[in-house]
């Protein structure tokens, strides 16, 4: 079933990330919990088309290159064996083209892909772990001899496989590898790969060579999806998220006049916010600020506690947060009810909002993981970092940084279950719902669909709402 987008419809998403592909069994359950997209796609076949979602989007890690599952360990271990920890992470576009399949073959899951449109973004572990989180990061994984091959064919697999049904008619007709397998005419061999191959290196090299962020429309609902991995500039002292010419690219799109809009990135966009100070304190620190010795100090802090969020890039982290400001405040059209960031990547879930009045609610509504959860242990230091030591700490170092240009709070404290979220467009306001897999009877391949949580984010008065 294919079901066209159809305007008099209410809006519905579901999103999410961090997803392993492991077999569903009692052991797997135990070590990795209940897949949620299974028992997502499980509850759609049963419940018909009025719960199928106008799209899906997937916010990163939808494969694990570094952390291969127990099938394509194996798969790499007949091939060529496995001696060191390295070993076992993906090196070639033959080993992505398995794990993708792994990933995405379950009869379940390839219903799902069929059915409901899909968008789709990477994160680190499609490529590797901290992937571009620093210069330092990029330069130590160019020592490993085949780190060519692997960021060529990740990113070359994930132009097939993920990027290529991200494009529009208009966008995909203007993509430069795409002309060329449309340009091949006639019997005869066509090489891809080197087209494909020569593209993505180029990218790696230079950010602003290929873009891999989109913006698509729903009738009154715009979703603009981030690339927080391969923009980035990493030179200290000119750290960015994005780089110039795709802020400027955000910025033209970032733009009132609809009734939502959804910015979708895989890392969030805002963290807790003792959290959010401590990378910003630490981004100023290995910046230079305080001299050479404590930049260096600074840079070990970033690798070792994976400090490498929006608020580690903080240019970058207050345009977007100027770009926000000026869309709620009714400054680039008519302020939509909300504007929501969508994120994964942390592994627990939470909602924050910022506290400034402004026409529209801003909120961040993360989601992860599919499945992937923390360990127990992990957990309870998660949720300390988060908010017991976080808050006071990053109270203090938040003296040592510019103030960003908002505030925000809590409105639900982080959850750690496996998860898939939704967002519906009602007359209410947003609903938000955050779902997650059970086994039911000792039924390991069909787990059930269970609600952990929801919220209805209301909008501000029609009044308040007005252009200036």
């Amino acid at each position: 079933m294919i079901r066209t987008i159809d305007p008099d419809r209410p809006f519905r998403l579901s999103y999410g990330s961090c997803r392993t592909s492991e077999v569903n069994d009692l052991a797997a359950h135990k070590s990795h919990g209940v897949d949620s997209l299974l028992a997502f796609a499980l509850h759609l076949a049963d419940r018909g088309e009025q719960a199928v979602p106008d799209l899906i989007a997937f916010l990163g890690d939808q494969v694990y290159a570094d952390l291969p599952s127990s099938e394509m360990r194996q798969i790499i271990r007949d091939d060529r064996g496995i001696s060191t920890k390295l070993d076992a992470e993906l090196r070639n576009y033959e080993e992505y083209t398995q794990i993708y399949r792994l990933a995405w073959s379950g009869p379940a899951i390839r219903w799902l892909l069929s059915t409901v449109p899909s968008a789709m973004i990477f994160d680190d572990h499609d490529i590797r772990d901290d992937w571009n989180s620093s210069l330092l990061w990029k330069k130590k994984v160019a020592t490993i001899p085949w780190w060519r091959d692997r960021i060529v064919s990740g990113l070359a697999s994930y132009w097939v496989y993920q990027h290529l049904g991200n494009l529009s008619p208009a966008e995909r007709a203007a993509d430069e590898i795409w002309q060329a397998i449309q340009s091949h005419q006639g019997p005869g061999e066509f090489e891809l790969s080197p087209i494909v191959e020569a593209v993505v290196e180029e990218a790696d090299r230079d950010p602003e060579r290929y873009r891999w962020s989109f913006c698509r429309d729903f009738g009154d609902t715009r979703l603009i999806v981030l690339d927080s991995r391969a923009a980035r500039v990493l030179e200290p002292g000119r750290r960015s998220m994005l780089d110039p010419k795709e802020l400027r690219w955000l910025d033209e799109r970032m733009q009132g006049d609809r009734r939502h809009l959804l910015i979708a990135t895989s890392l969030p966009f805002l963290l807790p916010r003792g959290l959010h100070h401590i990378e910003d304190w630490n981004a100023v620190l290995a910046d230079g600020r305080w001299g050479e010795r404590l930049a260096l100090a600074g840079e070990w802090i970033r690798q070792a506690i994976d400090l490498e969020h929006w608020a580690a890039f903080p240019e970058s982290f207050r345009a977007i947060a100027a770009m926000t400001t000026e869309v709620a405040e009714g400054r680039r059209g008519t302020a939509p009810e909300t504007v929501t960031f969508l994120s994964g990547d942390v592994h627990f879930s939470y909602i924050e909002e910022v506290d400034r009045p402004m026409q529209s609610r801003v909120l961040q509504a993360v989601c992860s993981p599919i499945r992937n959860p923390l360990r127990p242990a992990l957990r309870w230091v998660a949720a300390v970092m988060s908010r017991r030591v976080a808050g006071p700490l990053g109270g203090v170092l938040a003296r040592f940084s510019p103030h960003p240009p908002f505030h925000w709070s809590t409105l639900k404290n982080p959850w750690f279950d496996n998860n898939l979220a939704s967002l519906e467009v009602t007359a209410g306001g947003l609903k938000l719902r955050w779902e997650t897999g059970v086994v039911i009877d000792g039924n390991h391949d069909a787990p059930k669909l269970q609600e952990v949580t929801s919220i209805t984010i209301a909008p501000h008065p029609v009044a308040a709402r007005k252009p200036h």
